[in-house]
């Protein structure tokens, strides 16, 4: 549904994206992640034919952004930064004329407008002028249009931005629904966005991809992802300590805290270390106050393959 190949564009000297190639499927929601300046909005306004690349080449159901721009471009929604309107339109009447450009009229134009309505929950302000809208409400009118003509792609530049918890919600879960039948990209700052909506992400920094996976890929990347949490009950680190030295599969320890009669430290497996602790508490007679794996999180990974080489060591 989308191919990105070899993707490049240059704004003078600065190369704001490098040399990136993706693909995207129908019934696939990628994330697009990556710090501020990174390459994400640049690249999705290459996909949409918005920008013209540098180098490279974008196709979207088959048909080359550049040289068969509106056949591409008639496939898509797309909601771009900022959520840009006619202030002085209605709801209504600001969608009405989005369905008549996507070639919709009479009866067809009716039925995507009451679709779009019901889905974005504008209702309440569908006849209130767009410049007396909040900021969540301008979002899901420019939301709305990007789904008006039922596009097989979506393109999604911060869909959530300036929502409230709840409609965050109701948008990711909306986003969740339609790529079972689309293909989306969406860019978010919010990580905890692509567990709740995405079936893959991409990491992109100073205009490369630098990660590419399913949550659960990412995560298992995360520097603490895999090693084991245990906190006992009754003993200090210092009688722990020389009991872990017997473990084959242990990489290294670390006390996290301890506590009056409290002590939780990390372990850090090189295989199948588990068991071994399991047994080792056993023989011991320690009191396990609590025992996990630690999953991982995105935001560690994120900030693992983004920040510099001399920062990435202060989030272990």
């Amino acid at each position: 549904m989308i191919t990105v190949e070899k993707l490049t564009k240059s704004f003078g000297s600065k190369l704001a994206v490098d040399n990136i190639s993706f693909s995207v499927e129908k019934g696939e929601v990628l994330g697009f992640l990556g710090p501020n300046g990174a390459g994400k909005s640049t690249s999705m306004r290459m996909i949409t034919g918005f920008l013209a690349p540098s180098a490279g080449k974008v196709s979207v159901c088959g048909f080359d952004v550049v040289e068969q721009g509106l056949k591409s471009r008639s496939r898509l929604g797309y909601l771009p930064e900022n959520a840009p309107m006619y202030s002085d339109m209605s709801v209504f009447g600001f969608l009405s004329f989005c369905a008549e450009l996507r070639g919709l009229f009479g009866s067809a134009k009716a039925r995507a407008i009451d679709r779009v309505v019901q889905l974005c929950f504008l209702a309440p302000v569908l006849f209130q002028s767009v410049d007396t809208l909040s900021k969540g409400y301008r979002h899901r009118t420019c939301l709305a249009q990007a789904i008006i003509h039922d596009p097989e792609v979506l393109i999604l530049d911060e869909p959530t931005d300036g929502l409230d918890p709840n409609q965050k919600h109701e948008v990711r879960t909306l986003i969740r629904e339609m790529g079972r039948e689309k293909a989306i990209i969406f860019s978010t700052h919010i990580l905890e966005e692509v567990e709740a909506a995405c079936t893959r992400a991409i990491i992109i920094d100073r205009g490369k991809i630098v990660a590419n996976g399913t949550p659960g890929e990412l995560k298992s990347r995360a520097p603490l992802a895999g090693t084991i949490v245990v906190g006992l009950i009754g003993i200090g680190w210092q009688a722990v300590q020389p009991n872990l030295a017997a473990l084959r599969f242990l990489e290294r320890s670390d006390l996290i805290s301890e506590c009056d009669s409290h002590t939780t430290f990390r372990l850090e497996p090189n295989g199948d270390l588990l068991p071994e602790v399991l047994t080792l508490a056993q023989r011991q007679k320690w009191q396990i106050d609590h025992l996990k794996i630690e999953e991982g999180r995105l935001d560690d990974v994120f900030r693992s393959i983004t920040l510099p080489d001399t920062e990435r060591a202060s989030i272990k």
